[in-house]
């Protein structure tokens, strides 16, 4: 006998079996068992997630002989027929390929004739979105009264593509999509009546990449017990069947990035595409590492809303610990629009080089935005950073006005600049130096303007040890200056609702004597989220 794939021998054959859908299993139910079955039912949901075999059950349901609980005995005569499709009370259609007119005809001309056996005749219409619109008109008036004898079930994966004139004449039942958790013990139970040896760890990627489609769950293990037969089914032979790639890749590739380093991310590319991975299902899955990162820097770590290993889920916590959501919002940003142009490209590879590339350098982002901007700040950061940790800032005094080199390679007018920033960090207050690290919070809260006006404006202490606001244009600081206040009085107001903190702000237009004598906050303050030094 020819092997049966797991999805076609394991389907449910009552209510019973059906995982993950139990509000709608219950109300079926409850309907059969009360009388209460409607002329027309409307599933919708994505692939895979029970709306065929629900249909099939509900068929059986209604004709069988003896109704155990609502759901069919699958041993009467009528059962066993329906199981067989070979009663005649049950009639499949592939809206796909039977769209017309003339299709939806026969129907009508058929429904005209009672059953030969049963109570009903039950029609199942799947992808019924794909009726044209003279099809669904010719629906209309059989679908809204049909004989007494006659259910329709239609069954979609894109309801909002189906006339509301449909709509509104059918009881509708929204499939949802399985959870992990309820596919992974699926996957556990039907392993133990095959009798193979599976590990945890295995089924629950499994689960996790058929995406709450549980058929397509059973596809992908079918795939991986066929590549390793007769052997225990292992995490890592699950990860060579499939093309995926470990999560600690994802964590490395992420810590090449922040740290700039484009030969790092070349490489395991390089890696990656010489071990078989697929390139786009990489990409895809990285997308996924970045935006469970997002949430772990969220209050309460991720914690029952990541579903990874406590180990795991330490990992992640520090790797989103070491940049912050606008940063982690451009990468993602960035390999979507990837993740879209990869599967129709033919240079595949290089794309996706270019694009880890650009993530590595965000001064290559042609678009400019706010959260690139920022991206090339945190560069920047770090480099300066890195020069004063390694000494190339160390003491060397030079004659005033004299721009010659010190021993560490730096002229004396840059030494100075140093010297009145280490004694101006020890002046700045606690409240301003909270008000400068969470600035970019502050303009997310500021119009477009506003904005725009404040990322280009210095952040600098005055001599009494109050925020100063320095424009370039004269006009931008009588946009904060004037008379009634008002543009002053609402920032006031945002940083309060920030950050807790009362501020005085005073404004002024850099000159050559401010310029020089005053230094911006922000080159020795680290912003929004990131650590003070």
């Amino acid at each position: 006998m020819s092997y049966m794939a797991l999805y076609r021998k394991f389907r449910p054959s009552g209510f019973e079996d059906v995982k993950g859908q139990e509000h709608i299993v219950t109300t079926l139910k409850n309907e059969i068992q009360t009388g209460r079955t409607s002329h027309a039912y409307l599933f919708c949901g994505t692939r895979g997630t029970g709306k065929t075999t629900v249909a099939k059950i509900l068929a059986k349901a209604v004709n069988c002989e003896n109704p155990e609980n609502g759901s069919p005995c699958n041993k009467c005569s009528t059962c066993q027929k329906i199981n067989r499709q070979a009663s005649m009370n049950v009639i499949e259609i592939d809206a796909a390929s039977n769209n017309g007119v003339a299709n939806i005809r026969e129907i009508i001309e058929e429904v005209q004739y009672s059953p030969a056996e049963g109570k009903y005749k039950v029609y199942i219409i799947d992808e019924v979105h794909m009726l044209s619109t003279g099809a669904f008109n010719a629906l209309l008036k059989t679908l809204e009264e049909p004989p007494s004898y006659v259910i329709f079930i239609l069954a979609t994966t894109e309801a909002h593509k189906i006339p509301i004139t449909i709509l509104s004449r059918c009881q509708r039942y929204d499939f949802k999509r399985i959870s992990v958790d309820t596919i992974a013990g699926r996957l556990r139970e039907l392993m133990d009546k095959e009798g193979i040896e599976a590990e945890e760890e295995a089924l629950r990627y499994i689960a996790k990449a058929a995406e709450g489609s549980l058929r397509d769950a059973l596809s992908l293990l079918d795939q991986c017990i066929a590549f390793y037969p007769g052997q225990k089914l292992s995490y890592d032979n699950t990860l060579d069947v499939l093309g995926a790639v470990d999560m600690g890749v994802y964590s490395q590739m992420f810590n090449y990035i922040i740290k700039s380093d484009v030969t790092g991310c070349i490489k395991l590319i390089d890696d990656m595409m010489a071990a078989g991975r697929n390139l786009s299902q990489f990409v895809t899955e990285f997308i996924w590492y970045l935006r469970n990162l997002l949430i772990t820097g969220c209050p309460g770590g991720g914690e029952g809303i990541i579903d990874v290993s406590s180990e795991q889920l330490l990992n992640m916590q520090e790797d989103a610990a070491k940049t912050d959501a606008d940063v982690l919002t451009r990468y993602i940003y960035i390999l979507s629009e990837l993740s879209g142009q990869i599967r129709y490209a033919s240079q595949k590879r290089v794309l996706a080089e270019i694009c880890f590339i650009k993530l590595c350098k965000p001064q290559m982002d042609a678009a400019q935005d706010l959260s690139s901007v920022l991206s090339r700040l945190v560069v920047l950061e770090k480099q300066l950073s890195g020069i004063m940790e390694n000494g190339i800032m160390a003491a060397g005094t030079q004659p005033e006005g004299s721009t010659q080199k010190t021993s560490s390679g730096i002229s004396s007018r840059e030494q100075e600049k140093y010297d009145k920033e280490k004694v101006l960090q020890k002046a700045v207050t606690e409240d301003i130096k909270e008000i400068i690290r969470n600035w970019n919070k502050i303009l997310q809260h500021c119009g477009r303007v506003e904005q725009d006006m404040l990322f280009n404006a210095k952040r600098l202490v005055s001599e009494s040890g109050t925020l100063v606001l320095q424009f370039t244009d004269p006009v931008e600081e009588a946009y904060f200056k004037q008379d009634d206040s008002r543009q002053l009085e609402a920032l006031k107001t945002i940083i309060a609702n920030v950050t807790g903190k009362e501020t005085t702000i005073e404004t002024r237009t850099v000159t050559e004597e401010t310029d020089l004598q005053f230094t911006d906050l922000s080159q020795i303050i680290h912003f929004d989220g990131i650590e003070y030094k």
